[in-house]
């Protein structure tokens, strides 16, 4: 077992410690314990990761004298829903849970979205540790508290911000990850570099084992958490740039129905449609965009948008859209990488406009592929 320093995230007493390296699962009570008062837990995982972690999660939790009560939802993005929420808070109250408890949320984006919403108003808000288990979960959502569930009208519409006390990712969860899920989180990792760290993008060509991941995860955990530092709440706009690629990114899941594309997946295409929308409205250089580009391309992410997600559904998605103050459209564009801006000057036939060009497909050189093996 290795773990890099932890990196802490200061926020006064909302202040966090995320934890990265390989083979830490087994440490998960230890630490948690450390952290924590709480007696009872709620291990809340869905149903793939529980078949492959949820023992050895549930005994490291005993092992450091928490009575542990196992929560497994359905795998998929339709556990993120109210009705979750509500299962989970119910199996809880059952269970004798009350507001001494904690919640441990162990696995990716939708179960830590949904289990840490149901901490944040479980008795008006129980400590919840996440254990991510997925790239997107480990580098993104898992980190600054972010909790939220989805509407039949758009994703995350509903939620709250809820800092964990602890995340724990063990870059060895990874090695299960099916190829489609395993690229999909290198979606969040480029976005990261287009935002703050363009130097990373040429590191990606060394990511050609899955075990050695573990410090591109940690690089990435140190970019959000510096962001979050930042911008905790998004008032001042520092945090909204993280949301570079997000804006049409989620509208097009949204319209092509939950499950269809992978939430990197998406936003891939909402990366592209950002830096045409850079490119004409901030001066982006185009070959900086065809670097992002590449890079996407390199681990297999879509970048055309298909005929059959239509126009009118993804605009009517983003209407629903969190990042829209009063009626206007705010939107992250990267005048040159590594910089990120929010604009208030993207109108809606601009929007239309990148999804007409998103519709074909970008002409840009493609390196060589730097998708991972399982090893």
């Amino acid at each position: 077992m290795a773990a890099f320093e932890p990196v802490t995230i200061h926020l006064g007493d909302r202040t966090s410690e995320v934890v990265v390296g390989n083979g830490i699962l087994a440490e998960l009570g230890a630490r948690s314990r450390r952290m924590l008062r709480a007696r009872r837990a709620a291990l809340v995982t869905d149903t793939n990761v529980d078949r492959l972690f949820g023992d050895a999660a549930q005994a490291s939790l005993e092992h450091a004298d928490f009575i542990v009560e196992r929560i497994v939802v359905a795998a998929g993005e339709a556990s993120k829903s109210m009705a979750g929420v509500e299962t989970i808070c119910r199996r809880m109250l059952t269970a004798g849970l009350d507001r001494s408890s904690c919640l441990v949320a162990l696995g990716g984006g939708v179960v830590g979205d949904l289990a840490g919403f149901a901490a944040a108003i479980f008795q008006r808000g129980v400590p919840v540790v996440q254990v991510p288990t997925t790239v997107v979960a480990q580098v993104d959502s898992s980190i600054g508290g972010k909790t939220a569930v989805n509407l039949p009208e758009g994703k995350n519409l509903v939620g709250a911000f809820h800092q964990p006390s602890l995340v724990l990712a063990d870059a060895d969860t990874l090695l299960t990850l099916p190829e489609r899920e395993w690229a999909e989180g290198f979606a969040e990792i480029i976005k990261h570099a287009a935002i703050r760290d363009p130097a990373m993008l040429a590191t990606l060509d060394g990511v050609r084992s899955r075990s050695g991941v573990a410090p591109l995860i940690h690089r990435n955990v140190a970019i959000k958490a510096r962001v979050v530092e930042e911008d905790e709440l998004e008032t001042n706009g520092a945090r909204a740039h993280l949301n570079f690629g997000h804006t049409i990114g989620h509208a097009i899941e949204t319209a092509a129905g939950y499950g269809r594309l992978m939430h990197g997946e998406a936003i891939s295409l909402g990366l592209r449609a950002a830096l045409d929308l850079s490119e004409r409205h901030a001066g982006l250089d185009p070959a900086q965009s065809h670097r992002v580009l590449a890079a996407l391309a390199s681990f297999g992410l879509p970048l055309t948008l298909s005929d059959d997600v239509p126009d009118a559904a993804v605009l009517e998605s983003l209407g629903h859209d969190k990042k829209f103050l009063d009626g206007a459209i705010r939107f992250i564009l990267v005048p040159e990488l590594g910089r990120a801006i929010v604009s208030d000057e993207i109108s809606p036939a601009d929007l239309a406009g990148a999804l007409t060009r998103l519709r074909q497909p970008p002409v840009f050189q493609v390196r060589a592929s730097i998708r991972s093996t399982t090893t």
